[in-house]
């Protein structure tokens, strides 16, 4: 029997609904070592059938991590490398992607059956994937013109959110919260008076952002305040632990920067809040972490769209340029999510966590006129 008879036997466990005909298989493929190039170009290649389908690397990444264990995820990671090597340049988002995987050498189990065991998992996987929607260029198209390294607001916003991450005094971290959102306010309407001054080709673009658990519908909540605020939308696809968010180029880093930043911020609080409440004798419970996160999502989602719409105001006359964009952004949205539908928040009450978030979501709140706030 030939290398590639041999592999495309074994594949057909990849379809079949029973974990012994995965055994079968694996047994296939560990008897014959001739198969191990050929299960590497073949892994390749569903890989590189994704690309095409919508998945990007941190999106088989977090499905893998999910859904299979360790050795499923370093062969997985060894074959996003040598699949995209093979490209030139990559999408500015994808090397992104590229750059956070683990730098670990793949390795292998110690026998053959088990390698065999976890490709044909993996594989298993990979080839029951669904059609994603595309969120920008895929390895191999036509890139649009590079920018020669990062915006300076942006730096600016990745340094103001890195500090309050790290200071330990809950006043300063509001401080800086709140002006890296003003920037971010401040540049959509910047954006909105070139667009207004000189209209442009450009359309609404998408990002990824991943919403895993645990409390993912708070996480997703919350990103959806981020976005909103930020003249985006945000699409969560609980399914998949992800959220698409929709909007203009200039917008979508900074709305994936301060909802990261936040995330950390409010599980920080969530923690000193638990100690505390162990402290005084109650136990940790999972209504008051899912609590707490809701709330805290609820209160910043309104603080940032005051912050949002105070900075809007002081400009009035580009309040059409902005109305024509978050139209385009809805509209976008539309067209990617024609088949949307709201979902209920799941009942979790907790009055402590509640409380507790709603003071952290106060602490990281917005407010840019706070004594202490400096550019």
């Amino acid at each position: 029997m030939s290398t590639g008879t041999t592999v495309d036997k074994a594949f057909e466990a990849l379809y079949a609904g029973d974990d012994g005909s995965l055994d079968t298989a694996a047994s296939l493929l560990a008897a014959d070592r001739s198969t191990d190039a050929e299960l590497v170009r073949r892994g390749e290649e569903f890989v590189r059938t994704l690309w095409a389908r919508g998945w990007q690397p941190a999106d088989l990444v977090r499905i893998a991590r999910r859904d299979l264990a360790d050795e499923h995820l370093r062969v997985l990671i060894g074959l996003i490398r040598s699949e995209t090597v093979r490209y030139g340049t990559l999408p500015r988002r994808w090397q992104a992607q590229l750059d956070e995987l683990d730098a670990a050498a793949p390795g292998r189990p110690a026998d053959r059956f088990s390698y065999a065991t976890t490709v044909l998992e993996l594989y298993r996987l990979l080839v029951r994937l669904p059609r994603l929607d595309a969120v920008g260029p895929v390895p191999g198209e036509a890139l649009p013109p590079a920018v020669a390294g990062e915006p300076r607001m942006l730096s600016r916003i990745r340094a103001l959110l890195a500090k309050a991450e790290a200071t330990g005094y809950p006043e300063e971290a509001e401080a800086l919260t709140a002006k890296a959102q003003e920037l971010m306010a401040r540049h959509s309407l910047d954006e909105a008076t070139l667009a207004a001054g000189a209209p442009s080709p450009e359309t609404p673009g998408a990002i990824r952002i991943g919403v895993e658990p645990p409390y993912e519908q708070a996480k997703a909540i919350l990103l959806d305040a981020v976005a909103t605020a930020n003249h985006c939308r945000a699409v969560w696809n609980e399914t998949y632990g992800f959220s698409t968010v929709i909007g203009f180029e200039g917008d979508l880093d900074p709305v994936e920067l301060l909802y990261t930043s936040l995330l950390v911020q409010g599980t920080a609080a969530m923690t000193r809040a638990e100690a505390e409440q162990r402290a005084g004798g109650r136990k940790r419970t999972k209504s008051f972490r899912q609590s707490f996160l809701l709330a805290y999502a609820n209160r910043l989602g309104a603080r940032l769209s005051a912050t949002s719409r105070r900075v809007a105001a002081e400009a009035p006359t580009l309040l059409p340029a902005l109305a024509s964009r978050d139209l385009a952004v809805t509209t976008r949205t539309d067209e990617l999510f024609p088949e949307t539908r709201t979902t209920r928040v799941r009942a979790a009450w907790d009055e402590a966590g509640w409380t507790h978030g709603e003071t952290a979501a106060d602490r990281a709140g917005l407010n840019p006129g706070r004594r202490g706030l400096r550019g």
